[in-house]
């Protein structure tokens, strides 16, 4: 028999070199075997090393080496010729430790995929991997002491031990998977906490206590609501009640590491559940939704009670005080994990947590959203970048094992709905969510990972849904098997109560109480619900948004944005000022030479200065700014240039963080390619930091859409649907300069769709001051309502949108800016617009000598659009002026039908009120230059009653599109 028929793989490349080294010395040292086999090796060079490498290399794929009849105990030869038994036995038992340490690593990559993680025994599959016999043990080595220096604990064990212990570890009720991770110190760190404790937390008694009343807890809410209001939707927890206890647990544990907030989102299922048990609102309270009995209260507003979010203080059993706060969350379920993730990101910037140490997120899932809703990648890809990082989530999936009616044959492509995490360097824990003490080891393992590391953990819940996707849903339609074992299978309380029972941990009497304290507490706050008596508490803003306020606009305090023209130019200057050793590309050189010019009044401010001013005065009066958003650090049309680059090293500079010694933080990050994780997480920061100016900026406005969710469902409707505000602003490019489909609308009717009771403020302005201004007053007045700010293109640039110090030092935002070139009693007509199109109209005016009949109005804000403002901008019109909304935009898109809706045919009772705009059409723009050049062309000859800019010949048809 030859040596490398069945040689083993590299992990005796160690023991082969030292015989090499032997065999170089003297051949006569080492048996004829092993001379014949050397024999074939390149000639030796150096020490060796370099052969033994590469003998290693190439045998590292090799399988396992199979058993002979003739060779029963080893895989090599026996004795050779010279005698050389003992070599031959030392081989023989370096093979067999070689596979012992081939199953560990078997275990360790393979064992979640026969761990006992599902309570209705659907998930588990034997894998040959993990048996002795795979690896051709006989039963007499199972009785063999092995080293087990791989595995924490004791250094030799038998064979049979080994196996028990990684069985222990890896195919109970917890399968994890951890071998993906590429750092050594992690896994590491890993190994040693699992198989160190057989991966099981041991629990007092009253630890044991605990969870079974957090489990009764969950049980007796869930019967409760389901026999005093039959019927009613209330996504219940049955089957999955395990959440009560571990979210318990992990609340604890987070107050005894320190942390000091934590920030909940789920979806439906379990909500009420949590609300009551883990959040604190008062039962009564939740009774009352159920009941519905004040109507007039919620006319229009308001969200279903499995939506709404709460907040308030846990106090741990060791007297620490940790804040919750559950966040609202509407029925497209995962979206609300990057506005979880930003609040928390503010909590800790606010206070200084620059390690993200204070505050915890934990995220709750579903198992079918978590698979197939991008959303979750989108947010886990945000986990370690730094602009974005909140020190790594929990995320605990309620795996039902099902979607609604969808089986995950049907839902995924892979083996796990976490396989989406393995694009992060983490663990992943698959639990059975029968087994609460297994549970608890995860969320403790999960916690010390997440302090030590700053990293994100899953824990993959194995439970069910007894009732189906809800109270009214008959689940068995199109599962009946799966219900049919659900259906008569005991409650996690009860089978956990009768593992306690059979321990002598708890006794019967105990466990009935615990059941009966609960079923009390529940029917008095019932009363209390039903009661005339009862105390509807007022929603009133408080900690730091007691200074705020939404409501109507015409509430909203006015305020001075100006500031001292010598302040201004300061700043300016300041910003020109890079370090002695700084390398700035000679483009920047020229570019911040114009704004020292600026600053020095030699030429006018544009939209960039302007933009860097509102900034950098808010920044030295003491208000954070955050801005993201794709390539915003040097803005997408290299106007910005926030962030300079040293053109020798790189290394970087932002001069907005140096101009004074006490001014706030300003942070400006280029995102990752997301805009509805990005937007989420932008949105979610400004619910946690009312005093600062929080932007989030769109490549292209017309990329928006691609967040159109956050928009609908977050941005614009919660304050009406959850009485929550947010002083976001949307920064979103948009003009047609004959650039495409793509990269010419953002959508303005859609936000124009959404306003309604002013929730929100809608702006494109013409000019730089104006920028400042609205920047300014977006954070000096308390009336805190999202902005979406239409941003230009070409006017970035263009000769005529500029502004002067003293228009920012001594003007402030206009509503409408009205024409002052016109006398309105000579006016043929009245052209309204907003935005590019006006410099359009200007330039087009000029050429056609219609200076003195054709007056040109600007709607900076379209909306809240006040009647009176823009009826002041009219008054001294004679009454039948036609006026017209021009528009690039389509006349089925853009402002046109908002303002038709809101005004009719005829404007403010005076004035003949129609629309010059592209025609009705599918797409936003024209994709060819030359045909965007020709419809503007026939546009602005429309807007001025004429057949042609050539020409004055008035138009012979209606200025309609």
């Amino acid at each position: 028999m030859n040596i490398t028929e069945n040689w083993p793989d590299a992990q005796n490349a160690a023991f082969v070199e030292e015989l090499f080294q032997q065999y170089l010395a003297d051949p006569q040292a080492v048996s004829e075997a092993w001379r014949a086999y050397f024999a074939n090796w390149p000639k030796a060079s150096g020490n060796g090393n370099g052969h033994a490498a590469s003998y290693a290399a190439t045998t590292a794929v090799l399988p396992a080496p199979s058993r002979t009849a003739e060779t029963p105990g080893a895989s090599i030869p026996g004795p050779s010729a010279n005698g050389d038994a003992k070599l031959a036995a030392d081989l023989s038992m370096a093979v067999l430790q070689d596979r012992v340490d081939q199953m560990v690593r078997a275990y360790r990559i393979r064992g979640h995929l026969s761990a006992n993680i599902d309570p209705l025994g659907l998930a588990r599959v034997p894998q040959s991997e993990l048996d002795p016999d795979f690896y051709q043990f006989t039963e007499g080595d199972l009785d063999r002491q092995f080293s087990t220096r791989t595995i924490e604990g004791a250094s030799v064990r038998t064979l049979r031990g080994i196996v028990e212990h990684l069985r222990q570890t890896y195919c109970r009720s917890i399968g994890v998977q951890f071998m993906h991770i590429d750092d050594y110190r992690v896994r590491h760190w890993l190994q040693i906490r699992m198989e160190g404790t057989a991966n099981r937390l041991p629990l007092s008694r009253e630890d044991q206590l605990r969870v079974l009343k957090r489990l009764t807890d969950a049980a007796i809410f869930e019967e409760f609501i389901q026999k005093k209001y039959v019927g009613a939707k209330r996504f219940s927890l049955e089957g999955a009640e395990t959440l009560i206890p571990a979210l318990d647990m992990a609340i604890e544990s987070a107050g005894a590491q320190g942390i000091e907030s934590v920030i909940l989102a789920m979806a439906h299922r379990g909500r009420l559940n949590v609300l009551a048990n883990i959040m604190g609102k008062s039962p009564n309270a939740i009774f009352r939704e159920f009941d519905d009995p004040d109507p007039e209260l919620h006319l229009g507003r308001g969200d279903v009670k499995y939506h709404l979010g709460y907040s308030n203080d846990w106090v741990t059993a060791s007297g620490r005080t940790v804040h919750l706060s559950l966040c609202f969350n509407p029925s497209h379920l995962e979206f609300v994990n990057p506005v979880a993730l930003g609040r928390m990101r503010a909590k800790q910037d606010q206070v200084g947590d620059p390690k993200c140490e204070r505050g915890l997120t934990i995220l709750i899932h579903g198992d079918a959203a978590f698979a197939g809703e991008g959303i979750v990648a989108e947010t886990l890809n945000l986990s370690q970048l730094p602009g974005y990082s909140a020190g790594g989530a929990l995320h605990i999936i309620l795996n039902n094992q099902i979607g609604f009616t969808t089986t995950p044959a049907e839902a995924r492509s892979n083996t796990y709905c976490t396989d989406v995490a393995k694009m992060l360097q983490i663990p992943i824990f698959h639990v059975n969510g029968e087994d609460p003490e297994a549970v608890a080891q995860c969320v403790q393992l999960a916690l010390d990972f997440r302090m030590m590391f700053h990293r994100d953990v899953v824990i993959d819940m194995y439970c069910y849904r007894r009732y189906g996707h809800n109270e009214g849903d008959e689940p068995a339609f199109t599962q009946p098997m799966l219900y049919r074992a659900i259906e008569n299978r005991k409650s996690v309380r009860e089978g956990y109560l009768e593992h306690l029972l059979s321990h002598g941990e708890v006794t019967r009497e105990e466990a009935d109480q615990i059941a009966e304290q609960q079923r009390s507490n529940l029917v008095r706050e019932l009363s209390v619900a039903r009661s005339e008596s009862y105390l509807r508490r007022p929603e009133i803003p408080s900690g730091i948004w007691s200074e705020y306020h939404g409501g109507p606009d015409h509430l909203s305090e006015e305020v001075t944005t100006g500031t001292s023209r010598q302040r201004l130019a300061g700043l300016l200057q300041r910003l020109t000022q890079l370090p002695a050793d700084f390398h700035p590309h000679p483009k920047i050189v020229r570019w911040l030479k114009a704004r020292a010019d600026m600053a020095a009044d030699l030429q006018p401010l544009d939209w960039s200065a302007a933009e860097a001013l509102a900034l950098a005065t808010l920044l030295t009066e003491g208000h954070r700014v955050r801005l993201s958003g794709q390539d915003s650090q040097r803005g997408t049309f290299s106007h910005r240039h926030a962030v300079l680059h040293d053109v020798q090293d790189g290394h970087t500079y932002m001069p907005l963080r140096h101009l004074a010694p006490d001014q706030a933080p300003i942070q400006i990050y280029n995102s990752p390619l997301s805009e509805t994780a990005v937007l989420g997480f932008d949105y979610g920061y400004s619910l946690d930091c009312p005093s600062g100016l929080v932007m989030w900026e769109a490549q292209f406005g017309d990329f928006s859409n691609v967040a159109q969710v956050i928009i609908d469902q977050f941005i614009a409707s919660a304050e009406d649907k959850w009485r929550r505000l947010s002083g976001l602003v949307l920064l979103l490019p948009h003009g047609f300069e004959g650039m495409g489909p793509e990269h010419s609308s953002a959508r303005m009717e859609r936000f124009l769709a959404l306003a309604a009771e002013d929730n929100l403020q809608i702006v494109n302005c013409t000019t730089p001051a104006q920028l400042f201004h609205c920047l300014r007053r977006q954070l000096l007045r308390p009336w805190r309502k999202p902005l979406v700010l239409f941003t230009p293109k070409s006017l970035l640039r263009h000769p005529q949108c500029i502004s002067t110090l003293d228009e920012l030092a001594a003007g402030h935002f206009q509503r409408i800016i009205p024409d002052l070139t016109v006398t309105p009693q000579n006016a043929s007509r009245v052209l309204l617009c907003s935005g590019k199109v006006f410099y359009d109209l200007h330039a087009a005016r000029d050429a056609l000598k219609r200076n003195d009949d054709v007056a040109i109005i600007r709607v900076e804000q379209l909306y809240p659009l006040r009647e009176e403002t823009l009826s002041e901008a009219l008054h001294a019109y004679p009454a039948g002026t036609p006026v017209y909304w021009v528009q690039e935009e389509p006349a089925n898109m853009g402002a046109w039908r908002h303002m038709r809706v809101q005004f009719g045919e005829t404007l403010i009772d005076r004035f003949p009120f129609d629309v010059v705009a592209r025609k009705a059409s599918a797409s936003p723009a024209t994709g060819s230059a030359n045909s965007h050049k020709l419809e503007q062309e026939q546009l602005l000859a429309r807007a001025f009653g004429v057949k042609s800019l050539r020409s004055d010949a008035p138009e012979p048809v209606t200025a309609r599109a």
